[in-house]
């Protein structure tokens, strides 16, 4: 029998809830709640059948959840299928070859099967009456997709044959050539390698085409059929990839646990599992795949593109490790096939990957493989593994990611390397490129400092993939996104986003990606000052984490709380947090992570007089800036600098920040410096600036929704003497037309500040200050200082009184 299952709903916005199954999901975590929700086609009543059935692993995440709809929700399917058997014969069997017409590959030809059989749709007059299903210009249309499935299922598998045979039979126009195929694959009668070639073949065609869905039901019949045992692994792992592309990860775990597959089971690995045991799968398929790289040509599954330019060759290797010995051993033989033109090479690389020319160098499935154990490594922060992949790339010739090549250079110390490879990762962030490539890029482009065009690298990630027809890539671009937004001071819009890809994630299977979004949200909630959320989402995160091995999110995780320490003034708890991240080593904490808190370890340990230790941290830290050039990088050390130097030498240092910060995109940090600043000049009794930068910073934090940081600088702004809260203007005031840099310039002339003056008090050069008060003259309608000063006096006057 070849069950009929109906493909997923849409995974852009969530199911609706009801009170149905409540009580039974009220255990069980978001993850399987969605998954749970998602493997019934979003019915409740299924979903509260199908919880019970479940075993203490698939509760849990560990294991996948059934598939089959016998398995889900038997019950509910046994109650349509008595309702459908009520019908008369002639409309269960028109409802049937609708059924079957639709799902699970929707081939459009009812209406020409009816026509050629000569069936009479009047029939279906009884089943509109019952409320089962209603004709219309295109078809049928069930009542929901259990009533679809029984009426399938309740078909003889004699009734079944003859159907899927009748369509195929008028399936014959062009680009019909998948549908047809898969009919007649569903009417066979039993093992045909001629089928199953068509079928492999016919898969094959359908995922160049970005119909993952309909591929991986083909490779799957395709594997029924086959009567090779060797090559009917090789077509259900085919299918556990595309599933797994799809965004079916379900179906995916499900079909490759009866595939013995090192690629395969180290990309499911990496999104659902153990990243250690992923990068040791995932190193062994990049020996596998990369002898049969010249024979891509045979098979365009196995035609990946490559992640970055440039291999990564180091003139002296060492000797490689044993998971790198295992990886260079010969191809494994099953990837000989008997079954068509398409099976010439190893299948599951190719079927994890999709081609596009513009962007492919050195295309081989091994490429692709190396990509993803860099990725494995990345999110366990095991600097060995990342060395042990490049030594591996350089003994089998395989095109090294950019970032790999970047990461062990700047780990090794090696600054200028690692630039260069980086920025070369980096600047493939072109619209229609590979995913992969596009998240790579975005790494690099955000360890590079440069979140413009990381946020631009990862939004095109996501388009593309879903332009591809793989979901399952879009989590992955948004949880690096999410790097991106909160640097930038974007904490709600990249909130929504992290929380939308939070739900894919789950949606997808893919827990690990989930456990690092989490991490982002704490982060997040950190930053808008939800203590509450934030504890409890790095706890979650953390939890998860180190039971797999994922020392990014951990550590993720573990900087969000020492940040909410930090800007609530608990800054010996912060220091504590950020020093015991230090000392994590992989699987616990991430040198990356470790790094890019530098700043704020430093302005924690400043703040609890551990100089000692803060200038420590920073040198390596400005080493780094001074290597990669980014402003915002040194706009960071400079602030460094002036919170570990005595008195007035800092102001200069602040000053040298901000001017810098005034060239970069971080300006969530340029507002933390500006505190820093002021209450450094209210220490200095520098009254006027201080008051000046306290103002601009608070106004940033309430743009940017930071309440804790914006209660910090009101402290510092009662501590001059001054109201806590900045000047603001009524609604209908002219001043509300003014940008939050432009009202600052216009308020400080009106002080009677030359533009020198403010130049010298922003950090700006006097040609940017005379541009600013144009534009305020402009918007204000006025043409001298004098009328800048009445308006705003003005304008100011509700507020005084």
């Amino acid at each position: 029998m070849t069950p009929v299952n109906p493909p997923p709903l849409d995974r852009t916005s969530p199911p609706q809830r009801t009170d149905a199954w409540r009580q039974p999901a009220a255990g069980i975590s978001e993850g399987v709640r969605v998954r749970v929700l998602r493997a019934v086609y979003g019915d409740q009543r299924a979903a509260a059948e199908l919880l019970p059935r479940l075993t203490e692993r698939q509760l849990t995440g560990t294991d996948p959840l059934p598939t089959a709809p016998a398995e889900l929700a038997p019950a509910l399917l046994r109650e349509h299928r008595a309702e459908i058997r009520a019908l008369p014969d002639d409309t269960r069997l028109l409802l049937l070859l609708a059924a079957a017409d639709q799902y699970p590959v929707s081939t459009d030809a009812f209406l020409r099967a009816v026509v050629a059989a000569r069936l009479d749709t009047r029939c279906l007059d009884a089943a509109e009456a019952a409320g089962i299903a209603h004709a219309g210009a295109g078809g049928v249309a069930f009542r929901d997709a259990w009533t679809r499935i029984a009426a399938y299922e309740t078909g003889t598998p004699a009734d079944r044959r003859d159907v899927h045979r009748l369509l195929a039979r008028v399936l014959r126009g062009e680009g019909e050539t998948p549908s047809r195929s898969w009919h007649r694959g569903a009417g066979a009668l039993g093992p045909s390698g001629r089928l199953a070639a068509e079928l492999s073949a016919a898969a094959g065609r359908a995922a160049d085409t970005g119909r993952l869905s309909v591929a991986r039901t083909l490779a799957e019949r395709a594997a029924a059929l086959c009567p090779d045992p060797a090559e009917q692994h090789r077509l259900t792992a085919r299918a556990a990839a595309y599933a797994w592309r799809s965004g079916d990860g379900d179906r995916a775990r499900r079909l490759a646990s009866t595939a013995a597959d090192d690629a395969l089971s180290g990309v499911l690995a990496l999104r659902a599992g153990n990243a250690t045991e992923a990068f040791d799968a995932l190193l062994i398929g990049v020996g596998v795949a990369a002898p049969t790289a010249s024979d891509r040509g045979a098979s365009p599954l196995a035609a990946p593109p490559s992640v970055a330019p440039g291999a990564v060759t180091p003139s002296t290797s060492r000797a490689a490790t044993p998971a790198a010995s295992r990886a260079a051993t010969p191809a494994d033989p099953r990837s000989k096939s008997p079954v068509g033109p398409r099976a010439a090479t190893p299948a599951i690389p190719g079927a994890l990957t999709s081609v596009t020319p513009s962007t492919i160098t050195s295309p081989t499935p091994a490429t692709h493989l190396l990509a993803r154990a860099t990725e494995a490594a990345i999110y366990t922060g095991d600097l060995r593994r990342l060395r042990e992949a490049a030594r591996v790339a350089g003994r089998l010739g395989v095109v090294a990611p950019g970032t790999l090549g970047g990461l062990v250079a700047a780990f090794d110390g090696r600054y200028a390397d690692a630039r260069d490879l980086l920025k070369s990762a980096a600047g493939r962030c072109g619209p229609g490129g590979d995913p992969t490539v596009l998240i790579h890029a975005a790494i690099a482009a955000l360890l590079l400092g440069d979140h413009t065009r990381a946020a631009t690298a990862t939004v095109r990630a996501a388009a593309s993939a879903r332009a591809r027809g793989t979901p399952v890539t879009v989590p992955q671009a948004m949880e690096f996104r999410a790097y991106a937004d909160f640097w930038t001071g974007r904490p709600r819009a990249g909130e929504a986003a992290a929380t939308d890809a939070l739900w894919q994630a789950h949606a997808t299977g893919q827990d690990n990606g989930a456990c690092h979004l989490q991490a982002a949200l704490a982060m997040f909630a950190a930053l808008t000052g939800d203590a509450d959320v934030c504890r409890e989402r790095a706890a979650t995160a953390r939890s998860y984490a180190l039971a797999r091995g994922l020392g990014l999110p951990a550590a993720l995780a573990q900087w969000a709380l020492a940040f909410l320490d930090l800007s609530s003034g608990r800054f010996a708890a912060a220091a504590a947090r950020l020093r015991a991240l230090a000392g994590f080593g992989p699987g616990h904490g991430h040198r990356a992570i470790r790094h890019l808190a530098t700043p704020h370890y430093v302005e924690a340990a400043v703040r609890t007089g551990d100089t000692r230790v803060a200038r420590v941290a920073h040198a390596d830290y400005e080493r780094w800036a001074g290597t990669v050039r980014s402003p915002d990088d040194l706009a960071l050390s400079a602030r460094c600098r002036a919170l570990l130097a005595p008195g007035e030498e800092a102001v200069e240092h602040y000053r040298t920040a901000l001017d810098l910060h005034s060239r970069g995109t971080r300006d969530f940090e340029r507002a933390r410096t500006e505190l820093l600043f002021g209450s450094a000049l209210r220490r200095l009794r520098r009254r006027t600036e201080a008051r000046d930068r306290l103002y601009s910073a608070l106004e940033a934090f309430d743009s940017f929704g930071a309440p804790h940081c914006a209660t910090q600088a009101r402290t510092e702004l009662r501590a001059l003497g001054t109201p806590a809260a900045p000047f603001r203007t009524a609604p209908d005031s002219p001043t509300a037309t003014l940008t939050a840099q432009q009202l600052l310039v216009a308020r400080m002339a009106a002080d009677g500040a030359t533009n020198r003056e403010i130049a010298a008090r922003l950090a700006l050069s006097p040609r940017t200050i005379d541009h600013h008060l144009r534009g305020v003259f402009t918007r204000l309608g006025i043409r001298s200082r004098i009328e800048l000063v009445r308006l705003l006096a003005k304008s100011d006057e509700p507020e005084s009184g």
